[in-house]
């Protein structure tokens, strides 16, 4: 028997394996102890390039996309994109950096401003945007490289028609690679950028070069822009109305957010006040703002110069690949396969730099809120269910590019406004109103962005919707399933508490569980007479009276703080506050069972109303059918009937 159970425990152990894996503090419920803080990491400029796998790697199609959008004002409208960069994406990061320095990004600041369900629902939601963000990141990415692969005048016979196979695959090794135990491969990330800019870099040299030596390529696109549009004015108009459709070019920066905690900072760095981290961060998402802006104006430039503007359409050579198209037409097939080559290594690891931001966020939420199963703190399980959602959405958007840029716009809109919004809060509660009005102005510039993206591509809302329904669906099913857990990390009694206890417990421990009203004399007195009536108990019998007082009932996990005192001379009173009234009772009873030796027994008065009605107050409030529940959660967390603290009820 021994042998046949040990594989099972061991794949068991293997997948709950790597629980620390994307960083030691990822379902950590605020800071943790100073000491505890390990000033480890790596150099702002090395995990530029881990947040740059998923950032620059937009070069792959954005000039293509560009070029469908705007068609001839690609180059204007790219410049209005670098603007919004400069002047709007980045202050923003760079105050989410300062205000949330633990990657947790502005998700974290919003859950701050909201309590309760609406709170949850609220960051489920966003989690739902972030999700589509990355997980579209993931298998967009994966299809470029596919294409990218299929395209090659080398490969192009005999890889026609595999580009889901081939996108699938890539999707699987990077899967593959995580399950392997991925920690950080930010070696790996500073030789894919490092080849990846200086190949582009050439190619920019090139084209420009080829723009300058060219006179009438110039010159025939500024005829054709008058033709088409007229003054500059109408130009410059068009282009502002354009750009939304370009958002794909904001990405990244949520990334630079998310992979915060690798940046090592100043040795005197604290947990709280990690100032070094915090300036280095913001050297990180400014350099590469910078670099990408270069790189925006120069590509979208070149490409809609020098490539024919039906090569950008639906199985044209362009299609997806415009930087690509150039290698091979003006630097040769051998230079193009090498940029094909680095092309693919790149748009595959920018889905590694997002399911790394998917591990970060979503283990740092939904266990925290009893909305996932434990095995969602760690790596491997998650990895495995990301992976099979990148198949889903592959399969669905026949791998194609084009097909999800409206999701991939939308989610980095949605971040990105709310980021907006949420540092436009921050400023307000500083008191610092420059700040402010500038945040604002910029939090209404994208959402008009955000507003606009989802008129002309509402399918990425679509697709945003139905991550959000099924986050919320699993999430809450997860919590249902786990409503009779126990949820209490620890159980921690004062001086008074003790000493009643330890005095009862000479006795019988018997406790009666009391709804506080007025907490007079005649309220004590008369419950005690009703649980000797109900239970048939001789006036001899000694109890302490516990309250619980429900604070916040969506919180899932927390510890639990009991006072005790003396009410009118002569009524003992455990107080305590919990999210759950069932499950405060049952981690006293089992608290005092170990600290005592002894059984507890617990009274209750049989709650009146409709029992299906009961538990929803239970579930959504943390009361309602107090007495079974409490029987079943010490049930489920001690299986030995011998053991299990006694439940009555009257």
């Amino acid at each position: 028997m021994a042998t046949t159970e040990r594989p099972p425990h061991r794949l068991r152990a293997w997948m709950l394996e790597g629980l620390s894996d994307m960083g030691k503090d990822q379902g950590q419920v605020g800071p943790r102890p100073e000491s505890e803080f390990e000033h480890k990491g790596q150099p702002w400029y090395r995990v530029m390039c881990l947040t740059g796998v998923d950032y620059f790697s937009t070069l792959g199609y954005q000039p293509g996309i560009a070029a469908l959008a705007a068609g001839l004002l690609s180059p204007l409208a790219t410049i209005v994109l670098v603007i919004v960069t400069l002047a709007g994406a980045l202050p923003v990061y760079r105050r989410v950096a300062q205000e949330s320095p633990h990657g947790a990004g502005s998700i974290a600041m919003l859950e701050r401003l909201l309590s309760f369900w609406k709170g949850k629902l609220f960051v489920l939601t966003l989690l739902g945007f972030a999700a589509t963000d990355f997980l579209i990141t993931i298998t967009l990415s994966a299809a470029d490289a596919s294409t990218h692969l299929v395209e090659n005048p080398h490969l192009e016979e005999a890889l026609h028609d595999k580009q889901v196979l081939i996108t699938l695959i890539l999707i699987a090794l990077l899967g593959a690679v995580f399950l392997k135990g991925f920690l950080e491969a930010i070696g790996v990330a500073v030789a894919l950028v490092g080849i990846y800019l200086a190949l582009n870099a050439v190619v920019v040299v090139v084209g420009l070069f080829h723009v300058a030596t060219e006179g009438h390529v110039v010159t025939d696109w500024s005829n054709a822009l008058t033709a088409e549009h007229g003054n500059v004015l109408v130009m410059v108009g068009m282009a502002l109305l354009v750009f939304p459709k370009l958002a794909l070019g904001l990405s990244g920066f949520e990334t630079g957010v998310a992979v915060m905690p690798h940046v090592k900072g100043d040795a005197g760095d604290t947990q709280e006040h990690p100032k070094g981290r915090i300036r280095d961060t913001k050297k990180l998402l400014t350099t590469a703002a910078l670099i990408m802006s270069c790189f925006l104006i120069t590509t979208s430039f070149i490409t809609t110069l020098l490539v024919p503007g039906k090569e950008f359409e639906e199985g044209g050579k362009a299609n997806g690949r415009a930087l690509a198209y150039l290698a091979h037409d003006y630097l040769g097939n051998a230079f193009g396969t090498v940029y094909d080559i680095s092309t693919i290594l790149i748009l595959w690891f920018a889905g590694a730099s997002a399911m790394a931001g998917l591990l970060n966020l979503m283990p740092r939420y939904l266990p925290r809120y009893g909305m996932a199963p434990h095995w969602a703190r760690a790596v491997r399980p998650m990895v495995i269910v990301f992976t099979l959602v990148a198949f889903l959405v592959t399969w669905i958007f026949d791998a194609d590019v084009d097909a999800q840029g409206g999701a991939y716009a939308t989610g980095v809109l949605v971040l990105i406004t709310s980021a907006a919004i949420a540092v436009t809060i921050a400023a307000r509660k500083a008191v610092q109103r420059n700040a402010a009005i500038a945040f604002g102005t910029i939090s209404a510039v994208f959402l008009y962005t955000t507003v606009v993206n989802v008129i002309e591509r509402p399918d990425g809302v679509k697709i945003g919707a139905c991550f959000i329904a099924g986050i919320i669906l699993v999430s809450l099913l997860s919590r249902l399933l786990r409503a009779f857990e126990l949820r209490v990390t620890h159980v921690e009694l004062d001086y008074m508490a003790q000493r009643f206890v330890r005095d009862i417990a000479s006795r019988k421990i018997r406790f009666i569980a009391n709804e506080p009203d007025r907490r007079d004399k005649a309220e004590y007195r008369e419950k005690i007479e009703q649980i000797r009536a109900d239970n048939d108990l001789p006036e001899q019998e000694d109890f302490v009276f516990v309250e619980v007082t429900v604070t916040d009932p969506s919180e899932f996990e927390a510890g639990l703080v009991v006072r005790g005192e003396v009410l009118h001379d002569r009524y003992r009173v455990l107080t305590l506050e919990s999210s759950s009234i069932p499950n405060a009772l049952a981690a006293l009873l089992l608290h005092v069972r170990d600290v005592t030796g002894c059984t507890p027994h617990i009274y209750f008065e049989w709650t009146e109303g409709n029992p299906f009605a009961n538990f929803l107050r239970f579930f959504l409030f943390g009361q309602g059918e107090v007495a079974p529940v409490t029987r079943e959660v010490l049930r489920e967390a001690e299986p030995d009937r011998a053991r299990r603290p006694r439940v009555h009820t009257g």
